[in-house]
């Protein structure tokens, strides 16, 4: 299937999605870990993709599957990762959410270099109370490193982009239907005005 029609079974697939209500997004993200519950990998196969689809009221023929399915499984291995498929179906962060994904990577970015680096968090990420600190199991670079580390940081050069960021957040976003609580959650996070 050609690049054109894909996006049209993903037109097709967000537009039975929002006939069904906000909340059904989120439902998928719920519907794909609960597939996925065997080996935790956060992947589903092409069986358990259709199921789930299915399971939130988007039937597809079975070449608009495939083309989806192909279009998703980025490293062709034959499974979907589903926080990349969310964000496909739901999209980039939208604009009431990029602004305070932004803000709180500049609280970090103190350089202003588009970049975090350990000695960007330094000042603002307290390693006193980690329990690996506490027990003398983790010295403050390695929890640094842990801390960039589960923001997406890829190539693992100790350093989260601009764009690793906003595609973690983007990631969270996808299974958070309320734009409210979505900067809540980040202001809370954060400790943001």
């Amino acid at each position: 299937m050609a690049s054109e029609e894909v996006k049209e079974v993903l037109e097709k697939v967000r537009e039975t999605l929002k006939a069904r209500g906000a909340r059904t997004i989120a439902g998928l993200g719920r519907t794909f870990r609960s597939l996925d519950s065997y080996d935790g990998n956060k992947k589903v196969d092409k069986e358990e993709f259709v199921v789930g689809l299915r399971e939130n009221g988007v039937d597809l023929t079975q070449d608009e599957a495939n083309a989806l399915m192909g279009h998703f499984d980025i490293d062709g291995d034959g499974h979907v990762c589903f926080d990349e498929f969310l964000v496909g179906i739901r999209g980039r962060l939208n604009e009431n959410r990029e602004p305070i994904v932004h803000e709180a990577f500049a609280k970090f970015d103190k350089d202003s270099s588009g970049e975090i680096a350990i000695e960007d968090i330094k000042g603002v990420y307290n390693t006193d109370f980690h329990p690996d600190k506490q027990s003398g199991e983790k010295t403050d670079e390695e929890i640094f490193q842990d801390f960039l580390s589960s923001f997406g940081d890829k190539n693992d050069d100790g350093i989260i982009t601009k764009d690793e960021w906003i595609e973690y957040y983007s990631a969270v976003s996808s299974n958070i239907d309320d734009d409210d609580h979505f900067n809540l959650m980040m202001k809370n996070a954060w400790q943001l005005d």
